[in-house]
């Protein structure tokens, strides 16, 4: 239920571990606390998200967004998919540039340290182009990996553009 956030009895029935018969005699008030949890939060349900996203996006990029929005570790993306983080990033930043907003925080806060962060956001606030060579030249190949920078353009792109 912390996953998929059931707000309709069918949906309750689909809950591994629930079935019909609980679904009938319990779900009720959980489906009324989830539905206005998830209303009040704005959170976008990984179902919601399957349905919009499907028609134009390839398996992995599905795979992604729905592993994001469980806040899986990008580097278990990469491992259970057997591609290389480099690979996953480019595939998020494929994700934002098509206008997708994507929310990695919660990687970002394990990796990177929050003032580091926030040097790289604001030189891309500032930037005359998002050109991740440029950024990497500018804030010190010895300071920050390509994949950091790509990682922090992925967030400027998405809160800033999106």
């Amino acid at each position: 239920m912390a996953i998929q956030y059931p707000i309709t009895m069918d949906e309750m029935k689909n809950i591994t571990g629930v079935g019909s018969g609980k679904a009938i005699k319990y779900g009720k008030p959980f489906i009324d606390v989830i539905a206005k949890y998830v209303e009040e939060n704005e959170i976008d349900r990984p179902m919601d998200l399957v349905v919009k996203s499907v028609v134009n996006k390839s398996g992995l990029k599905v795979y992604i967004i729905q592993n994001i929005d469980r806040k899986i570790s990008l580097d278990d993306i990469s491992e259970a998919k057997g591609i290389k983080l480099g690979d996953v990033i480019a595939e998020i930043e494929s994700i934002v540039g098509s206008g997708t907003r994507i929310d990695i925080n919660y990687y970002l806060n394990e990796v990177i340290d929050v003032d580091r962060q926030k040097e790289v956001f604001d030189y891309f606030r500032t930037a005359e182009t998002d050109s991740v060579e440029e950024a990497v030249s500018e804030l010190g190949e010895e300071e920050y990996s390509v994949d950091e920078i790509r990682l922090m353009r992925v967030k400027f792109m998405s809160e800033m553009g999106n």
